[in-house]
């Protein structure tokens, strides 16, 4: 079940996963570590009170990708045209027009979200 009321503010993305259930935590530490290792120099802050990542230095609001924890699923917001780019491949998965729904009973597809980051970051380069 969801929480209800207003969501809390967390000081950092730490604070963020900590403050989540068990199941949540496990995949949003795999998410973040799969962030990373696409993109070392993603720079992590908060925004919209869930953890983002900068994917280039001073990305604005469309630069970033998100994930935040639900009462079933994680979900990850790769940006609409990501989402287009890996649409057939994430067939199996809830999707939206700029997120995917990682539901806590499967596994990541740890190489795909890799290979998401990295699409992204690299049309935000060729963007500038």
């Amino acid at each position: 079940m969801a929480k209800k009321g207003s969501m809390p503010n967390y000081e950092t993305i730490d604070d963020y996963i900590a403050n989540q259930s068990k199941e949540a935590q496990v995949l949003l530490q795999e998410l973040r570590c799969l962030i990373m290792e696409a993109a070392p120099d993603a720079v992590e802050i908060l925004n919209y009170k869930v953890p983002t990542f900068t994917l280039v230095p001073g990305g604005k609001k469309d630069q970033q990708i998100m994930m935040a924890a639900y009462a079933k699923f994680v979900g990850f917001y790769p940006f609409p045209s990501t989402m287009a780019e890996f649409s057939e491949e994430l067939k199996d998965y809830k999707q939206g027009k700029g997120s995917v729904q990682f539901p806590y009973n499967k596994t990541l597809p740890k190489n795909l979200i890799k290979r998401m980051v990295q699409f992204r970051r690299n049309e935000i380069l060729q963007t500038k």
